[in-house]
């Protein structure tokens, strides 16, 4: 059995590669990071296995015909967000108006940020979007007045080329929507349900242990490409992205259905697709229900304080 990330191995997969390392799986359960799958679900479907995608990503094939059931999520929110150079004073989407963005076309980012704007009634057409220029390189130099980006990817303070950031979050415009979320084949959730729910216990423990000790966690990480990975910069991006991982209240893994109505709405009204399948087909709660009731010690806060 696979379980696929759709990417490359990295901090916003640490629960799933942690609880790989921890043997949180059983030992039958393979780890696979596909960064250049440009079908990924589909190929998900296809192999009967469970994927971690963009609640986006994830929606739109569904909504295809793609024969996938989503039911839990790593990053609870979207990892989007709009960044500007500190010293530009732009800090709100009003500051926005008039000013050029760097984005990527047909990204999650755009469909998010194009969503906020217009709940907030402010002219997208008043925003020059300029493509391929959301890198922090391109912020800094003056490309561009403000970026699309995922949290976690803007320069550490001790980096080169560092800069002090605003960052516009959509979330505090109430622009609430699944970020990563866990699937699987529709045959693999109806027949196999059992595999399902061990994987999902599997990953809650695995973002548990992920921000109970930041440098441990780390490190099994880095384990992965020690070539590639830099130790401080993974706590970096483990530390930005924790939020996302666990909202104040809520529970890892855990998603709502009001996150799904509104990035259902989100995707109609930027004319990507249309409810083919509905919601209710497409998401199922059970799993995360049972978590939850079955092993009341995964709900334990120990691990979560403030201070960590």
């Amino acid at each position: 059995m696979s379980l696929l990330l759709d990417g490359s191995f990295g901090a916003r997969f640490a629960g799933e590669m942690v609880a790989h390392r921890q043997g949180f799986f059983a030992s039958n359960i393979s780890l696979r990071a596909d960064p250049n799958d440009a079908d990924f679900v589909a190929t998900v479907a296809r192999e009967h296995a469970i994927g971690v995608t963009s609640g986006q990503k994830f929606l739109l094939a569904a909504w295809r015909g793609v024969p996938v059931t989503a039911f839990a999520a790593s990053l609870l929110d979207t990892s989007t967000a709009i960044f500007t150079v500190e010293s530009s004073g732009l800090r709100r989407p009003a500051d926005l108006v008039g000013k050029r963005l760097g984005y990527r076309k047909g990204s999650e980012g755009e469909v998010v940020f194009d969503a906020m704007m217009a709940q907030l009634g402010l002219p997208r057409s008043r925003i020059t979007k300029i493509p391929d220029r959301d890198t922090f390189e391109a912020l800094r130099a003056g490309e561009v007045d403000a970026i699309i980006a995922a949290v976690g990817q803007e320069p550490r303070p001790s980096e080169p080329g560092y800069v002090r950031l605003n960052v516009i979050s959509p979330q505090e415009y109430a622009i609430h929507v699944p970020g990563l979320v866990y699937f699987g084949s529709n045959d693999l959730v109806r027949d196999r349900p059992s595999v399902i729910a061990h994987v999902l216990q599997g990953v809650i423990k695995g973002w548990r242990f992920t921000y109970d000790d930041y440098a441990r966690s780390a490190s099994l990480i880095v384990g992965f490409d020690p070539a590639r990975f830099d130790l401080e910069r993974v706590k970096f991006e483990l530390q930005q992205q924790r939020a996302l991982v666990l909202p104040t209240g809520a529970r890892i893994a855990d998603y709502d259905e009001s996150r799904w109505r509104t990035l259902r709405d989100i995707l109609i009204f930027s004319k990507l697709g249309s409810e083919e399948v509905p919601l209710s087909q497409a998401v199922d709660y059970r799993f995360l229900r049972d978590a939850y009731r079955r092993s009341p010690d995964l709900e334990a806060p120990g691990a979560w304080t403030g201070e960590n």
